[in-house]
């Protein structure tokens, strides 16, 4: 299993400076298949929680689905293969799964121990389009951001 993770900003992409609209990147429903899996992009509980509100807003049916943990403290987001050789989003990680322990059936128990589904394979569409993560992650952060600086 390989991993990603970035903690040095980087130039955002175009698709990071605006909110998640119904151009989006990829089409819907990006497939998952047993062979080659899906990656997982796992952030704070807090920041995944406002980019989920933000994509449900969204124009298009851009959440796929959600994990998110017992203890509170994560969500992981279901991205089509691939997304972790590229993923360089501050403050998150994304995970390769290659096929193993993640099933995407209509009813799957969730693949990790301590965690369950926020949004079920069934209820989203198949993956999350990861330019728009990563769009609705970016304002996620801005919103948190100026919340706390409200106080």
């Amino acid at each position: 299993m390989e991993t990603s993770q970035s903690v040095v900003p980087r130039t955002p992409s175009t698709t990071a400076r605006h909110a998640p609209t119904a151009e989006c990147s990829a089409p819907p429903g990006v497939a998952c298949d047993p062979e080659s899996g899906c990656d997982v992009v796992t952030v704070p509980a807090r920041q995944g929680l406002e980019a989920v509100d933000i994509l449900r807003r969204g124009a298009c049916e851009a959440v796929g689905p959600v994990l998110h943990d017992d203890g509170g403290d994560t969500l992981g987001f279901v991205v089509p293969p691939g997304t972790a050789a590229a993923w360089d989003v501050p403050g998150s990680t994304c995970t390769e799964t290659d096929g193993r322990g993640l099933s995407l059936d209509l009813n799957p128990e969730p693949p990790v121990e301590g965690s369950d589904w926020l949004l079920p394979p069934g209820e989203a569409d198949l993956a999350t389009d990861p330019a728009v993560l990563r769009a609705a992650l970016g304002e996620a952060a801005r919103l948190i951001e100026a919340a706390d600086n409200c106080r």
